[in-house]
């Protein structure tokens, strides 16, 4: 694209009232226009297909306007598109908490109903402390890792890292105990810490196996269930922030599921609805419940949302459950596992290759810059690795210095080749130093 229509799709854009998120709109190039999607892939205006390995922020699931998912919403909209949840209730809602109760780990009693992950994690937090409350011994401290992200309300940023994300609002967050990221060398301090803290730790919230927005940071089952087990030892309760792990990305239904132990709460967002519609759930179990469900009406659960339980968005994710059944959709995540196994074991060893990972759909790779050798989110690597992608037709977003896939699960073999191709090519640019390569088209920036 030559610069004078590069110039012009800007100042069109900046003369629009939309504000891009996490974008610098001042130095950012003009977004690129999709209008339509299919599959693994999206279709933009002008003309450019562009491979979606990152599954739109890691909520499509089986693929771009999904024939079954998006003929279900419009049967549910010509009925009913939306009611008050108070006070009412309505059959998508009863049905899709009644199947996320049968398949979630540990058998919740109760699904309650948000709109997006920041404040499924918000509900699980609130939750926790008036659990506490509401039974005359209220508890202060919640435990999270230490370059945790959780979200970006205001209760999902106290527990999630002190960082570029949280920075402005430090003196606003409240105080969390944050126990070292999850490597064996740290089990020992986090330990320590978990019993310092003792009889005052409402609960402890994690990503389970797989840290996301951190850098895809991956640890064993083993260490988390330690965990896990010494908070219960202080009757901490357990939440299980899965808004990324769950439904299907790291091989099991619910990352929880390879823990012997199982959370009181799980949180869920992002691929709840196949990609369709925002929503999020909290799930409790019985022994949270029963805190709230009291004659006493201050113990009611005093939270809520304009669309809570949507119709159509119960109806996107009771579509997308029945996907995974018609479409085996666990063993094609099984299958792509496997691709990413063999890809990582074809990779040389190179110098700029600080470590990969692969659990379920998930593939990573940590790379150096030359400076440093662990994850950086706002390391110069990201914008250069995007914009490169970018222009070969391929939609990765690296966190930084970690590039990773997490693609829809019904991308074709063939697909996947394409991005092992073009991983594989970055990669022997990278290795050489040949930095020259990156100056691409500024319509990516």
């Amino acid at each position: 694209m030559d610069s004078s229509n590069t110039n012009k799709l800007k100042e069109e854009d900046s003369t629009y009232p939309v504000w891009h998120p996490y974008t610098q709109m001042k130095t950012a190039g003009p977004p690129l226009e999709i209008l339509r999607g299919e599959g693994a892939w999206l279709m933009a205006k002008d003309g450019r297909r562009i491979l979606d390995l990152i599954s739109s922020w890691w909520v499509n699931l089986h693929g771009h306007a999904h024939p079954d998912i998006a003929s279900r919403i419009a049967d549910q909209a010509a009925k009913l598109e939306q009611v008050i949840f108070a006070g009412f209730t309505h059959s998508p809602a009863i049905e899709l908490a009644r199947a996320l109760c049968e398949i979630l780990p540990g058998k919740p009693e109760k699904i309650f109903y948000s709109e997006n992950g920041s404040t499924a994690v918000e509900v699980g937090l609130k939750m926790a402390f008036q659990y506490w409350y509401n039974i005359g011994k209220p508890r202060k401290k919640i435990l999270a890792f230490r370059s945790a992200y959780h979200g970006d309300t205001f209760g999902a940023m106290s527990v999630s890292s002190r960082s570029v994300f949280t920075q402005p609002f430090f003196q606003q967050l409240f105080e969390v105990v944050f126990l070292p990221d999850p490597t064996e060398e740290q089990l020992e301090l986090s330990i320590n810490l978990i019993d310092e803290a003792s009889e005052d730790i409402a609960a402890f919230i994690y990503e389970p196996l797989v840290m996301g927005a951190a850098g895809m940071i991956a640890y064993s089952p083993a260490y988390l269930s330690a965990l896990m087990q010494r908070v219960q030892s202080h009757q901490g309760l357990l939440i299980a922030d899965e808004v990324m792990t769950g439904f299907g990305r790291l091989g099991t239904m619910f990352a929880s599921e390879q823990m012997p132990i199982h959370p009181d709460m799980i949180c869920l967002s992002k691929g709840l609805t196949g990609g369709f519609l925002p929503m999020g759930v909290t799930s409790a179990r019985k022994k949270v419940y029963e805190a709230f469900h009291q004659d006493d009406r201050m113990k009611t659960f005093f939270h809520g949302h304009s669309y809570t339980a949507n119709p159509l968005a119960c109806t996107a994710a009771l579509a997308s459950l029945d996907c995974f059944k018609k479409e085996n959709t666990l063993s094609r995540i099984l299958q792509i596992e496997l691709r990413h196994q063999a890809f990582v074991a074809s990779l040389k060893a190179y110098d700029c290759v600080v470590s990969k990972r692969v659990k379920g759909s998930l593939l990573a790779i940590t790379l150096t810059d030359g400076i440093t050798r662990e994850a950086q989110y706002l390391s110069d690597l990201g914008p250069v690795a995007y914009k490169w992608f970018m222009s070969r037709g391929l939609l990765l977003r690296p966190l930084g210095n970690v590039i990773y896939l997490l693609p829809p699960y019904c991308i074709k073999s063939s697909e996947l080749d394409i991005a092992y191709e073009h991983i594989q090519e970055f990669l022997e640019i990278l290795e050489k130093g040949d930095l020259e390569i990156f100056s691409v088209d500024p319509v990516f920036g």
